[in-house]
């Protein structure tokens, strides 16, 4: 048998398939010391050790194996190799709406290319039918992609050009728009979209997925299903991001762009709406408006864009016994906008106030978030938050602490005016500051609390 016959294989690996006469893509029954299993052998990652033969179980999860542990392997039959995904024609219908995918590099529909350990993406129309075919129920897609980037490497490049095609494809009368992203910094996107592409006339819908398509547990095709719904039929004209409202597969939630975070690192309903509610359930028949102050769908409107940015902006994470330093090195590296994420109300230690007063003194444009994400920056209450305000330090209301980053970023795009910038601070945008927050805005479900457990017990049996 040739090398393919063993791809990805050497060293102890490769010696136990061979000395068994199981090649991969082989049907097999492997007995070990852990258990006995049942499965497909996978071709071994070209960057992984030598140790492992890899299973895909008949459940859809993969398992190593350690060759130490295997005491025989009974080949059972053979399974073809397809790593192209399935392509048809995307068909296409007049009465249906016009949606536009743009891609930026999150893998929505994939395959896993077990030869090398990559993700083969599923993107071109003709892909995503043969992935996702319920999509030609909804609309007449078209794809584009515009890069091809992990979501923690987009940044000011992507996000104005992601801004400019929107506004193309608005103009060339799309009746809603998809974008696919990867989820670790999707909140990031969505909220700079939402200051930088103002009245769309239409749906402006994010999404990607958890856990990728090979996976029996994958989110992929049901959120791409629920965010080109809500592009090609829905009533809500604003950027959202439509992922898993709970962790089973019941509904998507729709949540307005400057008021979502990702809140877990793996869980699918990972994205939550803070200190609001979100704006609607999507399920297969249709949605479900959670609030009424959304922006509807007006062909009429008129979009604007404004892809102002300025980089020398930075968080910072106030934590107990920081340093001054900490203020004075952004200082003296030319920073132009400092988003503070403080304690409580909105408080910082007394260190570091001479730093403030010298970083307000030198024109730098410093606003007070809350690192407790829920609740309202209430620097009045305290003398500790009136001192800050009076070095010069702006309270941002209840912004989210990236939220208030990106949207001061945006903000020095335009102008470094110390007024014009706080009135395009304090202005809302898109609903990144509320008059209020709901009364239902802020739950978390604590384990083991008596009234949480039966409320819990009546929904998970």
């Amino acid at each position: 048998m040739n090398s393919e016959t063993y791809k990805g294989y050497s060293g102890k690996g490769l010696e136990c398939l061979k000395s068994y006469s199981a090649p991969v893509w082989s049907d097999v029954e492997i007995e070990s010391t852990r258990g006995n299993f049942r499965g497909i052998i996978l071709p071994r990652s070209e960057t992984a050790d030598n140790d492992h033969i890899v299973l895909k179980m008949h459940n859809g999860y993969n398992v190593g194996l350690n060759v130490d542990t295997i005491t025989s392997i009974n080949t059972l039959g053979k399974k073809e190799a397809h790593y192209k995904i399935p392509e048809k024609e995307f068909p296409t219908d007049p009465s249906k709406p016009n949606v536009k995918l743009l891609g930026t590099g999150g893998t929505i529909a994939s395959r896993l290319d077990y030869r090398t350990g990559a993700v083969i993406p599923a993107f071109s129309p003709g892909e995503l039918y043969g992935s996702v075919p319920e999509l030609a129920d909804i609309c007449n897609l078209d794809t584009e992609k515009l890069y091809g980037v992990f979501s923690e490497n987009m940044g000011p490049e992507q996000w104005i050009g992601t801004a400019g095609k929107i506004g193309e494809e608005i103009e060339n009368g799309i009746d809603g728009i998809v974008i696919g992203h990867g989820t670790d910094t999707m909140h990031h996107t969505a909220a700079i979209l939402s200051f930088m592409v103002q009245d769309s006339p239409v749906p402006i819908v994010m999404v990607g997925s958890q856990r990728s398509s090979d996976r029996p547990s994958s989110d992929a095709a049901i959120n791409l299903i629920n965010a080109t719904k809500t592009a090609a039929e829905s009533d809500f004209a604003e950027i959202m991001v439509c992922m898993f409202g709970p962790t089973s597969d019941q509904y998507g939630l729709l949540h307005r762009g400057t008021r979502v975070r990702k809140m877990h690192s793996s869980y699918r309903s990972t994205f939550r709406t803070i200190g609001d509610i979100p704006l609607a359930i999507v399920r297969e028949d249709g949605f479900q408006p959670l609030r009424d102050d959304y922006r509807r769908r007006d062909s009429s409107r008129k979009v604007r864009i404004i892809p102002a940015f300025d980089e020398r902006v930075s968080i910072v994470y106030y934590y107990p016994n920081m340093k001054p330093d900490i203020i004075d090195s952004l200082i003296d590296n030319g920073y132009k906008g400092i988003i503070i994420a403080g304690t409580g109300l909105g408080h910082v230690n007394k260190p570091l106030y001479p730093s403030l007063k010298r970083a307000c003194n030198e024109g730098i444009h410093v606003y007070m978030t809350v690192q407790t994400l829920w609740g309202y920056v209430q620097m009045y209450v305290y003398d500790t938050g009136r001192d800050i305000m009076d070095l010069g330090v702006i309270p941002a209301a209840n912004m989210l602490p990236e939220v208030a980053y990106v949207k001061l970023c945006w903000a020095l795009g335009q102008s470094h005016d110390r007024e014009e910038v706080a009135d395009l601070m304090l202005t809302p945008v898109a609903g990144e500051i509320t008059e209020r927050e709901p009364h239902n805005g802020y739950l978390i479900y604590q384990g083991g609390i008596p009234e949480v457990e039966e409320f819990i017990s009546k929904y998970k049996k």
